[in-house]
């Protein structure tokens, strides 16, 4: 894939991952080719407020950055920045002169061929870098986001955003996996949104991949976290990694929960 406009993406490794047919189970890391057709972004960020980064960063030094983590292919990131910016919802209108002052966005994805398709469709290229990386991979995800963060004399994101991504961390890495992913976003970030899969989406994810014949998640009959994930999410994040829940924006039209976190 392209290496992500404006940013060193060189060093974040492209991951090769087995190619999707159309059936969802055929995307077994949620790397669905055209996941905003049944999920749109309007049904997440009609939940958040306008004006939401000026309440959460009143005197903040500008650019704030931002992290994205498991994008896809950049619908929903391209909708949040609009949104935070209070710009206009069409893919059509060029970049405001000034937009990048307030807002960098970094959004990267486990799959380089969603990840090509963000870069090109992309309407804020100077203002939204895509980069293909597996966020669980510390030797790749380590140089290549401290590289991002150097660049803007940073140590850290002022907002992460985590959205339907902790159900694929968790069936791919286990309960141990989901807790780093986490304490790893926590230690990233100062706010953080996250919207949580609730568990009937684990019992559909797993389903879809038995009847396609390969067998089950290698974690999923181990999990001991499991119920209510919005709330065993909001423990862990409270709980083992210090960050406090500012706000929850009420539920998606699909029954999914948009909570706020700060550290």
């Amino acid at each position: 894939s392209r290496p992500a406009r404006g940013s060193r993406a060189k060093m974040a490794v492209p991951v090769r991952r087995e190619s999707r047919g159309t059936e969802p189970g055929a995307a077994p890391y949620g790397n669905f080719p055209n996941y905003s057709r049944f999920h749109p972004p309007e049904g997440r960020v009609s939940l958040l407020p306008q004006g939401l980064l000026r309440s959460l960063f009143p005197g903040a030094t500008r650019p704030l950055l931002g992290l994205d983590v498991g994008c896809n292919s950049g619908e929903l990131s391209v909708a949040l920045y609009q949104h935070l910016l209070g710009l206009p919802d069409s893919n059509s209108s060029p970049e405001p002169q000034g937009a990048g002052k307030e807002l960098k966005l970094l959004c990267c994805d486990i799959d380089p061929e969603l990840i090509q398709r963000a870069q090109q469709s992309s309407p804020f290229p100077a203002s939204i870098s895509f980069a293909s990386l597996d966020i669980m991979d510390s030797e790749a995800r380590e140089p290549f986001l401290n590289s991002y963060l150097e660049r803007f004399g940073r140590s850290s994101f002022d907002i992460g955003f985590c959205m339907s991504v902790t159900m694929w961390i968790h069936l791919h890495h286990g309960d141990r996996g989901l807790l780093e992913f986490l304490a790893l976003l926590a230690s990233l970030c100062t706010f953080l949104l996250v919207e949580p899969q609730p568990w009937k989406c684990y019992r559909a994810a797993a389903r879809r991949l038995r009847r396609l014949g390969r067998g089950d998640f290698e974690h999923f009959r181990s999990l001991q976290i499991n119920g209510d994930m919005a709330e065993s999410i909001t423990r862990i994040l409270t709980q083992e990694c210090a960050m406090e829940l500012v706000c929850s924006f009420g539920n998606t039209s699909w029954d999914r929960s948009l909570l706020l976190f700060k550290s």
